[in-house]
């Protein structure tokens, strides 16, 4: 694909935002090509806008004006290597942009960066992930910052995601074929991140434990261990272990 090399050769310090790199842009290109994209979208703006031109037939990117802080917006747009009359930009902060437009047509790829504090990134995910086809591909770069690494680690666990590699710091998922989790409705004990990690208990390390209020910490150890004897006893030995501890509920 000639566009795949002419984008690699831009400069890494093409714009002031950040710029994925080489391998990151080759891996994008070997899964996207496949899907044949019909529909994509993306947060943030850059290099890969210029790729997904290419790769998908109508590519809608949300993104803020950066003019003087960043600037990689003038620099997509300017790029003779942007197919424009496939790409639509939605201009504005994505935490309104998203919830304000209306998808009519499932997507075949989704790439998340922008914003990076929290909840940012699961407020984008959570727009746009009801609408990923099956076998689609989701793309969440820059997992190294914590925030991201937490949906990272939260999508390596999900049955509708399948982790198909990490490079540099980007994540590639296909969208398996499980059943869509409601929007609008909760069941976070469905969730195999909660399955795996329910109970939570108060975190060990010194400087995350002192801030903790001492009460908080000895509720939490009261309520895992309450929840691991929900598991095992049955339900008379437990009811006498609630009676004699104080226990309620």
């Amino acid at each position: 694909m000639n566009v795949l090399d002419a984008v690699v050769r831009l400069p890494a310090a093409w714009h002031g935002a950040g710029s994925c790199g080489p391998d990151v842009l080759r891996t994008l290109v070997r899964y996207a090509e496949p899907l044949r994209c019909r529909r994509s979208v993306e947060t943030g703006t850059g290099k890969t806008t210029l790729l997904l031109s290419h790769l998908s037939e109508h590519h809608t990117v949300f993104t803020k004006e950066d003019a003087g802080d960043g600037d990689s917006l003038a620099a997509v747009q300017k790029s003779e290597l942007l197919r424009q009359s496939r790409v639509q930009f939605v201009l504005g902060p994505t935490q309104r942009t998203l919830a304000e437009f209306r998808f009519t047509e499932p997507l075949n790829l989704v790439m998340l960066d922008g914003p990076h504090a929290y909840p940012f990134p699961q407020l984008e995910y959570y727009h746009l992930y009801p609408h990923l086809a099956e076998n689609g591909l989701l793309v969440i770069d820059d997992i190294h910052i914590p925030t991201i690494f937490h949906l990272f680690s939260f999508l390596a666990d999900d049955a509708m995601f399948e982790l198909l590699s990490v490079v540099d710091t980007t994540a590639f998922f296909r969208r398996t074929a499980a059943p869509l989790f409601d929007p609008l409705q909760d069941g976070w004990e469905h969730q195999r991140y909660n399955e795996r990690r329910f109970p939570i208990l108060a975190p060990r390390r010194a400087d995350i434990l002192e801030p903790w209020p001492r009460g908080l910490r000895r509720s939490l150890g009261r309520f895992a261990m309450r929840s691991s004897l929900g598991r095992w006893l049955p339900r008379p030995a437990k009811n006498l272990v609630k009676r004699v501890c104080g226990w309620s509920g």
